[in-house]
């Protein structure tokens, strides 16, 4: 049965990311320029100046962390920051969005317009110290993770309703043009944040759905969790074994939303999750 996990309504909640190492679940609150989390201790959030979206983890006290103008590292005991390099640094139109560590330590980031102006964004990946684009003209990046067997790369852009899967090569760049994993399109379905894990299959949180539909490897549905927020926006599994599936969510644009919209959501699953990777600097 699927439950709250933290009581916080986030306007934006995204990026959940679980430290292996710490044994905690970080998010975000985009809207509200937070990083959150929880401990043994009770919540736990940080500030910032600048919208913040994604983050993959770096050491036990340090998470890479994406913000509409840059990729930095935070130390989460001492708040100390350090940017790695600019994002859009130039373009104050858009902000960070979705992203995730992948397999060979580099980082994959999406872009989008602040007010979702069409096809303002794109997809990077930072690896080795170097940001490279990959794909461009995206308007709501999402979706982004990678299959257990470093073979795939999956992304969205959700309002085209096409979850994507592109082959990579032995240092985990794309290798020919992307093709279509699930198509939404008739179904109505906006693919947001998605998870690929230990077997292979693809969770999918679907906003304005109010659910995580997971897909098999060929792309067939398979099943769906429900949510009690309407605006899902991503999974991760975490917890001792990796089989406790979380799921934030968000309140943005409601008219007296209910109050379990924006938080995030926990429940446990006969299937094993993957172990994020860490970012290698």
């Amino acid at each position: 049965m699927i439950a709250p996990y933290d009581p916080r309504n986030a306007s934006l909640g995204e990026g959940p990311l679980w430290h292996p190492e710490r044994a905690q679940l970080f998010w975000f609150d985009i809207n509200n320029n937070t990083l959150l989390s929880r401990t043994q201790d009770g919540p736990a959030q940080w500030q910032f100046d600048r919208p913040v979206s994604a983050a993959g983890w770096v050491s036990h006290d340090e998470l890479l962390i994406a913000s509409a103008t840059d990729l930095f590292v935070f130390n989460v005991e001492t708040t100390a920051q350090r940017t790695l390099c600019g994002l859009e640094v130039d373009n104050s139109a858009t902000r960070s969005n979705d992203g995730r560590a992948d397999p060979w330590g580099g980082f994959w980031i999406g872009t989008m317009g602040r007010q979702a102006e069409a096809q303002a964004g794109a997809i990077y990946r930072y690896h080795r110290g170097v940001l490279t684009r990959l794909y461009s003209d995206i308007t709501i990046s999402n979706a982004i993770c990678f299959s257990p067997d470093k073979s795939s790369a999956y992304f969205a852009d959700t309002p085209r309703r096409q979850i994507m899967r592109v082959s990579l090569d032995s240092d985990g760049w794309p290798m020919g043009a992307p093709e279509v994993f699930v198509d939404l399109s008739e179904q109505g379905y906006n693919p947001d944040g998605a998870v690929v894990d230990s077997t292979g299959h693809l969770w999918n949180a679907q906003w304005g759905a109010g659910r995580v539909a997971r897909y098999a490897p060929d792309g067939a549905f398979v099943s769906a969790v429900e949510i009690p927020a309407a605006q899902a926006t991503c999974p991760a599994f975490g917890g001792a074994d990796y089989k406790t599936l979380f799921v934030t969510s968000a309140s943005e644009g409601m008219v007296n939303p209910s109050p379990e919209q924006g938080q995030v959501f926990s429940t446990q699953t006969a299937i094993t999750g993957q172990r994020e990777h860490a970012v290698i600097l």
